[in-house]
């Protein structure tokens, strides 16, 4: 949606046309009223889920749950939570069953039906706890399984989008690289990150902290960084004329009409988190610490090396054969 260039107090979707407030939802004007009190009551009236809906309880939970969900995790369930309450809004909690959830998730491509099916069992939990019911349909409906994405960028193929990038996106490969970081909590480093001893993240998705060592190429990053703005001081890094972090979509506009111009084809701005994470590994860096990860088995879906591993086999002369089980043994 743009951005308003007047009426900008006043809600979405709601317009002054005429001397009367409306409400414009998919090309229909309903008149909400001449002045802009009444007009704002009868605004919340008609976009208020109804009382009892599946809307009001999956917004219920959501916002309940907000404090414990990252910003990315937040802003995911938020889409999801408004397709599910057009999808279910025939129903109310008490009638959903676990198998109008499958038959929901079947709708849906893989990742999608396992976002539905985690907002879903968040809210019945949520009604659980509540006690506004007595039992959670979702909790026995299964996840999808999702192919695991093997794509591992080439180095020729990062020269090759980076030379036909803007200056801003050059900058934000080169620290998603050199720090192994996601694409989110590079957006929003600030100076004060920028330490002594290297550049200090708290992810968003997981809360883990780190400190990625400085480096000269990371140094040379950072420094380049600064220089895109001039003299505008913002609070983090990278930003815009507004002061503030370039928005996720913005960047992958420019990521993704930088890998057209070159010509390389099914590369994820993501995918550089992976390629970091195996450069690291061949290296002899910890991968496991460099992307932040509590588990061996998260950092092993990042490594995506293709080489074929090269080993050596023992030495024959080197073994102490036993006798086995059948062989009699001599007398002494």
């Amino acid at each position: 949606m743009r951005p308003r260039k007047r009426d900008r107090h006043l809600p979405p979707c709601v317009y002054h046309r005429h001397g009367a407030y409306w409400l414009v939802k998919r090309g229909k004007w309903t008149r909400l009223g001449d002045a802009l009190p009444a007009s704002l009551a009868a605004y919340g009236r008609a976009t208020e889920p109804a009382r009892g809906s599946m809307a009001e309880l999956i917004q219920q939970a959501l916002l309940e749950r907000r404090a414990a969900l990252s910003k990315n995790t937040w802003r995911d369930y938020q889409v999801m939570a408004k397709q599910l309450s057009s999808i279910m809004a025939e129903f109310n909690p008490e009638d959903v069953l676990p198998r109008h959830i499958a038959q929901i998730r079947q709708g849906l491509t893989p990742g999608m039906a396992n976002r539905a099916i985690a907002v879903l069992r968040l809210t019945f939990a949520y009604a659980l706890d509540q006690q506004l019911l007595d039992t959670n349909p979702a909790a026995g409906i299964k996840r999808v399984k999702e192919h695991k994405r093997d794509r591992l960028i080439a180095p020729d193929e990062y020269t090759s989008i980076r030379a036909k990038a803007v200056p801003q996106i050059q900058v934000i490969m080169d620290l998603c690289y050199l720090t192994g970081q996601r694409i989110g909590d590079v957006l929003t480093i600030k100076y004060a990150d920028l330490l002594e001893d290297g550049v200090q993240f708290r992810q968003q998705k997981t809360g883990a902290r780190l400190i990625v060592r400085w480096t000269p190429e990371l140094r040379a990053a950072v420094e380049t960084a600064k220089a895109l703005h001039g003299n505008v001081r913002a609070l983090t890094l990278l930003h815009g004329r507004s002061g503030k972090p370039p928005s996720y979509r913005r960047i992958l506009e420019l990521w993704n009409a930088a890998c057209a111009a070159s010509g390389v084809a099914d590369a994820h701005i993501h995918d550089i988190r992976a390629m970091s994470g195996t450069a690291a590994e061949a290296q002899g860096i910890d991968p496991q610490k460099l992307l932040g990860h509590t588990s061996e088995a998260n950092t092993k879906r990042y490594l995506r090396s293709k080489e074929v591993k090269r080993v050596d086999g023992p030495s024959i002369g080197q073994v102490q054969y036993l006798p086995s089980s059948g062989t009699k043994k001599s007398g002494g």
